[in-house]
């Protein structure tokens, strides 16, 4: 956290070290089925996002949204569900969306 309490910096280390991740996982594997796609993010990706979120909790629509986009180019990835809406996609995979997300402080 920056010394105005702002947790701007951590959502974009997190975001940062997250699409490293997914880099990794496009580079990797040829292989791309939801089933693996999806044990895939939520080992390698998603803690990267969600660590001590409880702490941190973001709050401002910017942060939301770049933690969203992280969600949004993993979805994308999955080529059977490309095509499909990302609404479409996160409820095929069972996944949430971060935009009316409130985190709970501890």
């Amino acid at each position: 956290m920056s010394t105005d309490l702002k947790v701007e910096s951590q959502c974009n280390e997190a975001c940062l070290k997250a699409n490293k991740m997914l880099s990794l996982i496009k580079r990797t594997f040829v292989v791309k089925t939801p089933e693996i796609m999806l044990n895939l993010y939520k080992t390698l990706v998603r803690p990267h996002v969600e660590y001590c979120i409880s702490a941190w909790s973001p709050h401002y629509q910017k942060d939301k949204k770049l933690l969203q986009k992280v969600q949004h180019r993993f979805t994308r990835m999955i080529t059977s569900l490309k095509l499909l809406q990302y609404e479409a996609r996160l409820q095929k995979l069972g996944l949430w969306t971060w935009k009316n997300v409130e985190i709970e402080r501890i």
